[in-house]
């Protein structure tokens, strides 16, 4: 076996004969080294041998020696160079790089949202929203992930940090939080998703990727980036968005697209009015030359075309949907709807958290599945003992890592992270959140909590809950009854430590609910 390692004079075989020489294109030497088989003589690539090259190869042509060809295998060098953004040739964790949005301040997730983003938002037991998407970008091989954060940003921008620094991204992989800034040229916050991207694209193309992939971060749904890229990039079209054919509701928030039997977008607009809602099929329809086809606003859009749009075309743009995408086609460029068939669930509302939370906890293929193989969820790694659970009796639950439950009931429930649950209490139907700590014993005390100082972190005795979402270190006393009994609606009762909304009692963050409450 002949090792071939060094300068180009010392690859030539037979000197004397000027017709046997190895010719070799420049960018050869990044193999290191090459291993020849004398019987075959074929090049073979060492194991380790990676084609992630910078400069690319540009060719390897063969020769002859002794009547014996030098043949260089297909893969030892492929086509790395990217003319435009529709030749994808690069792969794709290096020529796609996603941007994903943490979420702005939502009234109707209020008061989850009243100290922290939409994307930190806790569910099913262990997780948080922005988890789903940032495990679809890993899944589908996406390694370069910028989250754009501005609102309530401590919690997502510490979850993001610690989460998502190991190995599971790969070698060349990260997650880059780019929280709001000032600068010289914006003195303030970012206006809208548009204006996030334009002050943030000079740290977005730092790597030479030729597509953006635009997400939002508070859904949740299982989806193959790749299929949506590939979809793109062999359309020729210079933004793709991707429209939702199974929503359970007429209007999800991103806007319609008005679409043709190509699935090109002839119209965009964000709330069609009353005859175009009614236009819009439903599954079981027939196919029409037109359709009005919800958005997920989930976006692919060109290297070049974003920033032509964000810098020269509409450089007072805030928003993505209502302005840029439109403009986009007023502009004559091509858009595309991609479709998607699959569960999605845009959290935007406590019923709608509340039903993502209970969906979670199905063993029907209806709901999102934490439990999936081949789509794992990723989240921060912890170092929390396992559950402690003492003659309770659970059914049709998920209970997190690290909790301690004594004698109770706990039917239909999501039972997050620490929770303590004492004797003889009821959670039927509810959302617990957990607790970022244990209360010891030592650390309850009269100084502030005068009449509550035997309320720790968790749920006390004899306690009842009902339909309820409990946020995180809330302190509920024994005997209480949280359950709506009289059936309100809407109810702010916030200097109580709970509100209602859609008809789900909401116990705020951190609240006191005190020995024998009725909520």
């Amino acid at each position: 076996m002949i090792v071939l390692s060094r300068s180009y004079d010392e690859l030539k075989i037979g000197r004397k004969n000027r017709a046997s020489k190895i010719k070799i294109c420049p960018g050869f030497f990044f193999f290191g080294f090459l291993l020849v088989d004398l019987q075959s003589m074929q090049i073979h690539p060492p194991s380790s041998c990676s084609t992630n090259l910078n400069p690319p190869i540009l060719g390897l042509t063969s020769v002859h020696h002794h009547r014996q060809k030098l043949k260089l295998l297909p893969s030892l060098c492929p086509t790395l160079s990217v003319s435009n953004s529709h030749q994808l040739q690069l792969p794709l964790n290096q020529s796609v790089a996603a941007i994903v949005f943490g979420g702005g301040s939502d009234p109707e997730l209020y008061p989850l949202t009243k100290t922290r983003a939409k994307g930190a938002i806790p569910i099913a037991a262990n997780y948080r929203l922005v988890d789903s998407v940032i495990s679809n970008c890993i899944n589908s091989d996406i390694g370069k992930i910028y989250a754009i954060t501005q609102f309530n940003s401590t919690s997502l921008n510490s979850h993001l940090s610690k989460a998502y620094s190991g190995s599971c991204l790969g070698k060349d992989g990260f997650v880059e939080v780019i929280a709001a800034y000032q600068s010289p040229e914006n003195h303030g916050w970012f206006q809208g998703t548009a204006d996030a991207i334009r002050r943030c694209l000079w740290v977005l193309e730092e790597f030479p990727v030729t597509e953006f992939l635009v997400l939002p971060g508070h859904h949740l749904y299982v989806m193959d980036y790749k299929t949506v890229i590939e979809a793109h990039i062999r359309s020729g079209a210079d933004i793709t968005v991707v429209g939702l054919t199974s929503v359970t509701e007429q209007d999800p928030g991103f806007g319609f697209m008005e679409v043709d039997e190509a699935n090109y977008v002839a119209r965009f607009t964000i709330k069609p009015d009353k005859d175009q809602q009614d236009s819009i099929p439903t599954v079981q329809e027939e196919e029409r030359t037109r359709r009005n086809i919800p958005s997920s606003g989930i976006y692919v859009v060109g290297r070049e075309q974003m920033g032509k749009l964000l810098r020269e075309y509409f450089v007072e743009a805030d928003d993505f949907a209502s302005e840029i995408i439109p403009g986009a086609i007023s502009k004559g460029m091509k858009v595309k709807a991609h479709m998607f068939d699959r569960y999605w669930e845009d959290v935007k509302s406590i019923g709608a958290f509340y039903k993502a939370n209970m969906d979670s906890i199905k063993t029907s293929s209806s709901g999102f599945k934490f439990y999936d193989r081949n789509s794992p969820i990723y989240s921060m790694p912890r170092c929390v003992p396992p559950s402690s659970i003492t003659e309770a009796v659970i059914t049709d639950s998920i209970v997190g890592d690290g909790c301690i439950l004594n004698r109770c009931v706990i039917r239909g429930s999501v039972v997050g992270m620490r929770t303590r649950i004492a004797d003889e209490v009821i959670v039927e139907d509810s959302v617990i959140m957990g607790a970022d700590i244990y209360d010891a014993e030592e650390c309850i005390n009269g100084k502030d909590r005068e009449e509550h100082v035997d309320i720790r972190i968790g749920i006390g005795e004899k306690t009842r809950i009902r339909k309820a979402v409990v946020d995180k270190n809330a302190r509920i006393g024994k005997n209480v009854m949280i359950m709506n009994r009289d059936g309100v609606e809407e109810g702010d009762r916030e200097a109580h430590g709970y509100v209602i909304r859609e008809g789900i009692v909401v116990v705020m963050r951190n609240a006191v609910i005190a020995n024998n409450s009725i909520l």
